[in-house]
Order: structure tokens, then C-alpha cells, then sequence
């Protein structure tokens, strides 16, 4: 989404209107003309600087912060036109412990990838808290075939699930934890949820296949998000990250940060993890903060991103 400064635009407006008016156009004309540039203008400037309501993640998985730089060019490139984290690790190793991290503040002392029926978590996520403060929550996981699936099969991972885990909010997970298939519709009406998460498949997320597979699939999901309401408006803020790096890199990973607001913003050097986009999670829903979100590292505060209710 390209975006128009107020001064660019003005400028435009009134070579439009020379334009008419030298080629013999009539001043109403022009006027027009001038109009719906400035109603272009007042869109962006209003999109700039909206409140964040919701909150949309995409988890790709086992790359450092290097290799996602080097081998995704759509995703740094989202990096360098919006804001990323220069400095932001992962928890642990494997996958699991650093999902629940995300969704609920805490590894819950999960130190493997096991399925739900040996980790049975209680408490809250902030899925859970989302529906308990009136909002919407919707995880959408890739290949997964029955909302909520508690069995990993085929190129779905439920590892990679972490609604699934939590133990509590399992009837909230059966209707709000579905296929990917909702997102589009999801998108186009302006329906996407205040606390969100997209989880790709093993080859989507470049677990069984190459960064470059993933980054064609970002490529492709990410757009279609920019084109709906919720982006166009300013009230959604996308976030990219991975769940670790490959063991070579000090769980150092790439996270990328875009709304419209922090559009310009590159590169932000203060030290994060994944407790503070638990806390993110918090900020936007306007609830208090899970766990070691509670302590964690601002995100809101070191991208300056506007949220409503903080």
C-alpha cells in the first residue's frame, strides 16, 4: 500500500486542476478533480493515525534473523517499508514451549513438542482473554481439516497450535480455532479478529520446505490482508516473527512490525522476545498483561504503536 503525504497530494491536486483548466476543462471540473485528492489525503493521514484494535500473527519457524534476511525478500522488504526488531529472541527450544509463550505469557514448563493430551495447560490465553473482555479471537491454521484439531496429520502441526493446548478454553477453541480457508472472508468483510494468528504449514512456514516457499506464501496472504477494511483503516497491525532460529544464532529472529502508523519506521535495536508480543497481545485487547508478559520489554512503547486502550 503506497502511502500519499499531505503535501504531495496538494501539489497533485493543483496540477490536475492547471491541467483542465489549460486544456479548456471547466472549473467545476477541476474541482473535482482537487476534491477527491483531498479526500485521498484525509484517508491515508486518518489511516496514519488510527488506534490498533487487532492484532494479526504469522509464525514461520527454525530461521535466524540472518537467514530471514537474506533468504526473504518480501518479508524484509515489509521489514524496511513499516518497522522491525533488530534485537528480538525466541524463549527456547523446540517449537511448543515458544507458541504457548506467544499465546499465553509463560512455557508452562514445556520443554518438548508433544501433542495437547500430554500438555494439558490451564489458565488463560490471550485468545481466552480476548472473548472473556467482549473481543473477538480467531487462530487460523493452515492444512488443519476440523476447527480445533487435536491430532497433528499431513502438513498440519498441532505443535504449532497453541489454542489447542489450553485446556480451559477448549469449547472456545472448537469455534474460534478453524482452517485457514475462513481468512479470506474474514479480510473482506472487515472481520478479523482483535487477537489473531495465522499458523502456516509445515512447507508454508519453511519447516519441510525453503524460507523463499514461505516468503512467496507471506507474499501472498499478507497482500490479500492489505487489502481489506481492517488494514485500509488503520485499526490492524500485522506482526511476522518465527517461533526459534536454527541453533546457531542465540535465538535471534527476525520480527517484522506493519501498520500504517509506524510505516518508515526500519529498524528498532531494544531488546524483545515473545513475552513482549504477549504483552502486545495485551495492550491492543486492553487487558491485563498475561504472565511474564507482565515484565517483559514494551513492543507497544519501542514501535510507538497506537493502541486504544493503553
Amino acid at each position: 500500500m503506497r502511502l500519499f503525504h499531505r503535501p504531495a497530494v496538494a501539489a497533485l491536486s493543483l496540477a490536475l486542476a492547471a491541467a483542465l483548466v489549460g486544456c479548456g476543462g471547466q472549473h467545476a471540473a477541476a474541482t473535482q478533480h482537487a476534491a477527491a485528492a483531498a479526500q485521498l489525503s484525509g484517508a491515508t493521514t486518518a489511516s496514519r493515525s488510527a488506534r490498533v484494535t487487532k492484532l494479526l500473527v504469522f509464525v514461520v519457524e527454525n530461521h535466524s534473523l540472518a537467514e530471514m534476511k537474506a533468504q526473504m525478500p518480501y518479508t524484509y522488504g515489509l521489514a524496511k517499508r513499516y518497522a522491525w526488531a533488530s534485537n528480538y529472541h525466541a524463549i527456547r527450544h523446540p517449537s511448543l514451549p515458544n507458541y504457548l509463550a506467544i499465546a499465553g505469557g509463560s512455557t508452562f514448563g514445556v520443554t518438548d513438542d508433544a501433542s495437547p493430551s500430554a500438555h494439558r495447560i490451564r489458565g488463560r490465553s490471550v485468545f481466552g482473554q480476548a472473548l472473556r473482555k467482549g473481543r473477538t479471537a480467531t487462530v487460523y491454521a493452515d492444512s488443519m481439516t476440523s476447527n480445533c484439531d487435536l491430532s497433528s496429520s499431513g502438513e498440519y502441526a498441532v505443535r504449532h497450535n497453541p489454542w489447542a493446548y489450553f485446556v480451559g478454553e477448549r469449547g472456545a477453541c472448537r469455534r474460534h480455532d478453524v482452517p485457514l480457508t475462513r481468512l479470506a472472508s474474514d479480510v473482506r468483510n472487515g472481520r478479523l479478529p482483535n487477537a489473531g494468528m495465522v499458523v502456516p504449514n509445515l512447507v508454508h512456514d519453511a519447516h519441510d520446505a525453503s524460507l523463499g516457499d514461505a516468503d512467496a506464501w507471506l507474499r501472498k496472504q499478507v497482500g490479500m490482508v492489505q487489502q481489506g477494511p481492517d488494514w485500509k483503516r488503520g485499526r490492524l497491525a500485522i506482526v511476522i516473527t518465527a517461533d526459534e532460529d536454527d541453533g546457531h544464532s542465540g535465538n535471534r529472529v527476525l520480527t517484522v512490525v506493519a501498520t500504517p502508523s509506524v510505516a518508515g519506521k526500519g529498524a528498532v535495536g531494544a531488546r524483545l522476545t515473545h513475552y513482549s508480543l504477549t504483552r502486545l497481545y495485551d495492550d491492543v485487547l486492553g487487558v491485563a498483561r498475561l504472565r511474564h508478559a507482565k515484565g517483559a520489554p514494551s513492543m507497544t512503547r519501542a514501535f510507538g504503536i497506537p493502541v486504544r486502550h493503553r
